[in-house]
């Protein structure tokens, strides 16, 4: 299930509740197609970053290579810095103002950006507008992008920003088109050319912006909810929490027209390796039907248990193995 998904999408978004194993599934799905000979770029959105930790080097916001078959395949990897991400959002931001205001009122743009950077939305915001930068220069250079994701809600809340951002560009745009309509009538009351004006060039460029943020908004919008190019993928450890957590974001994700193209239960323990574990895997087991209740006819893949921490490629290999 989990690898038809990857070889048939250009995006593939894994999530879940915080702890549930996401960057191993993503890693394991991603040194997978990488060997199958595909260029993978395997981006974390998590600010709380394990894809460095897990494949035991260096990873930042420029992609990094986790792994090479020596071959067409590569697997390469990025861990979004939310710090930098807000700071150059805010700085592209303060640029796009000061270039359309006079410079008296420089510094009331800063106060402003300072008052924003604390502001409800502007993390999201940022790393939106990250995210479809990187989908956009990845899409020329890699076959599949998969991005370890955020806990649950964040992801929610993230994923429904494209459109939340586009209608508010677009109603940004229908603002500027009466306030463009009001200023070229007084500029042709006071016998200025309403469209040679230094009003009509700004009212020009605004509208510029405004137009290529929207279009980029409703590009990424367009690709997350195109079920042939993108899919979520929700991993749940089967205990009651993450199971609640899980058929929550389905449905939310569902509501948002984001395809969920199944389900990956992670680490269940093995039924006969002494007492202890036998007892887990049968509340484990009433877990996994409740699951099933709460979401009738989802695809469902389940992994063991794995012994031995998780680091290295080696043992993201072997993860892989276990996805077949």
């Amino acid at each position: 299930m989990l690898l038809d998904l990857a070889a048939e999408r250009k995006l593939l978004f894994i999530g879940g509740k915080g702890g549930v194993g996401k960057t191993s599934v993503s890693s394991a799905v991603g040194l997978h197609q990488a060997r199958a000979g595909r260029r993978v770029l395997l981006v974390s959105t998590d600010p709380a970053h394990n894809l460095g930790h897990l494949w035991d080097r260096p990873v930042g916001d420029d992609p990094v290579l986790l792994a090479d078959d020596g071959g067409s395949g590569v697997l390469a990897g990025v861990e979004i810095d939310p710090s930098a991400t807000i700071e150059h959002h805010l700085a592209q931001v303060g640029q796009t103002l000061r270039d359309f205001m006079p410079d008296h009122l420089h510094k009331q743009v800063g106060a402003h950006l300072e008052l924003a950077r604390k502001s409800p939305g502007t993390h999201e915001s940022a790393i939106l507008e990250r995210i479809a930068e990187v989908v956009e220069l990845a899409e020329r250079d890699y076959d599949l992008i998969i991005f370890d994701t955020a806990p649950s809600g964040h992801t929610a809340r993230l994923l429904a920003l494209p459109e939340i951002m586009s209608a508010w560009t677009e109603g940004l745009l229908n603002r500027r088109t009466k306030a463009e309509k009001f200023g070229a009538a007084v500029r042709a009351l006071d016998n200025d050319d309403p469209e040679s004006s230094e009003g009509a060039n700004r009212d020009r460029r605004i509208r510029q912006v405004l137009t290529q943020r929207r279009a980029k908004f409703e590009k990424l919008r367009g690709m997350i909810t195109d079920p042939a190019l993108c899919s979520f993928v929700i991993v749940v450890t089967a205990e009651r929490v993450p199971v609640l957590e899980s058929a929550e974001l389905f449905h939310q994700l569902d509501g948002l027209g984001v395809q969920v193209g199944g389900v990956v239960v992670n680490r269940l323990s093995p039924a006969d390796q002494g007492e202890f574990l036998a007892a887990k895997r049968a509340q484990e087991e009433a877990q996994l039907a409740k699951l099933g209740q709460l979401l009738p006819g989802a695809q469902m893949l389940q992994l063991p248990m794995l012994a031995g921490d998780l680091v290295g490629e080696p043992a993201v290999a072997q993860l892989a193995e276990q996805l077949r």
